[in-house]
């Protein structure tokens, strides 16, 4: 696999060069990043879907996570993250049609790994089923949705457990289920970053149900 490069960044966002994802974990550079949640109202409910990341990852196996996410390569434009939905999921969205929420500073730490994103965030108004997904199992082996107001219960209210629906490929095989999850369940994301995509889904379900 050839070596990633990334932009870099100081602390005010410009650019101060160019490195390895290798290095850019190791030393804690800035460098960008693409995200896209893809959210749905069924019943005059919300919902934020999450994949669930393969149990041979590298970082953080086996937890939900983001519906799509990647690093944006030194050469790529933030409309090139868009591969990242159709290589992860297996789906097909037009960038005119995601909700840009702007660049969220975001920080993660643990042993020997230091990310900091300029994440570049984005909605998206979903009707696909469940069916239609199909991910690269590399990355991501299900898909799983839940219902917004469980979410930030879960999250923000002290609640211990809820409820995800969705599938997991094991053996080729796709398997629907509803499974019962906690925070510990999750890649764990600053509170500031949940807390401005849940509010920002709430505004953009309310207008497309308008």
């Amino acid at each position: 696999m050839d070596t990633e490069i990334l932009n870099i960044f100081d602390e005010n966002r410009k650019q101060i060069g160019v490195a390895s994802r290798e290095e850019v974990h190791q030393k804690g550079h800035w460098h960008e990043t693409f995200h896209c949640w893809f959210v749905s109202r069924k019943n005059d409910q919300d919902y934020i879907y999450f994949q669930y990341r393969s149990k041979d990852k590298k970082d953080y196996p086996g937890l939900l996570d983001i519906t799509a996410a990647g690093h944006l390569m030194s050469h790529e434009s933030v409309m090139d993250g868009m591969r990242e939905v159709e290589e992860e999921l297996g789906i097909q969205v037009d960038f005119a049609d995601l909700v840009p929420l702007g660049i969220i500073e975001y920080i993660a730490e643990k042993e020997n790994f230091i990310d900091k994103e300029l994440a570049h965030v984005f909605l998206y108004h979903s009707d696909h089923t469940l069916d239609e997904f199909r991910p690269q199992l590399e990355e991501v082996t299900g898909i799983y949705r839940i219902a917004l107001a469980d979410f930030y219960e879960l999250w923000f209210e002290g609640r211990e457990h809820i409820e995800a629906e969705g599938f997991q490929v094991e053996n080729d095989e796709r398997i629907t289920s509803a499974i019962t999850v906690g925070k510990e369940d999750f890649v764990p994301h600053e509170d500031y970053y949940y807390r401005r995509v849940l509010h920002s889904i709430r505004e953009m379900e309310r207008e497309h149900a308008d």
